[in-house]
């Protein structure tokens, strides 16, 4: 099943059982779909496009809890911890910590990167690898760590 017939099916689920906040979260998952099909020019998304997509959706939500809580705005960071919680529902599975510093040491040692000035090359290769399934912080600083360790 697509994203996008999960999102409908999901979206029936939601009104039928009045959950208020799935109802926000699937809609703005909705729209977004349909935004990136019309610029895409009626084109289907790509499963990659669709967790590129999804992965925006959550980070603004994240920046707005940061900010709502930086104002202490308790109030409205909930409901976006709310959406958050169902729009990660439909990522895959994020890697640990371990098995994403294993892919950073290949990259490395494939690049033959010896010092911090060569991040660029590793975070090349270990961001096509990891696309959508890492933090790219994450990497980043564990790609800069390593480096200066060798």
């Amino acid at each position: 099943m697509s994203l996008e017939q999960s999102i409908m099916a999901d979206l029936k689920t939601a009104m039928l059982t009045k959950n208020e906040a799935g109802l926000r979260a699937i809609r703005a998952i909705k729209s977004a779909i349909l935004l990136a099909k019309t610029s895409a020019g009626g084109k289907e998304l790509s499963e990659e496009d669709e967790v590129k997509m999804l992965q925006k959706l959550v980070k603004q939500r994240q920046e707005s809890i940061s900010i709502y809580e930086t104002q202490q705005r308790e109030d409205l960071a909930a409901p976006e911890r709310e959406e958050v919680a169902i729009i990660s529902k439909y990522l895959p599975e994020m890697m640990s910590e371990e098995d994403v510093r294993k892919a950073v040491k290949a990259a490395i040692e494939q690049t033959g990167a010896k010092s911090p000035a060569e991040m660029g090359k590793v975070m090349g290769v270990v961001t096509k690898a990891l696309a959508g399934k890492a933090d790219n912080k994450m990497v980043s600083a564990l790609v800069k760590e390593l480096l200066n360790l060798s």
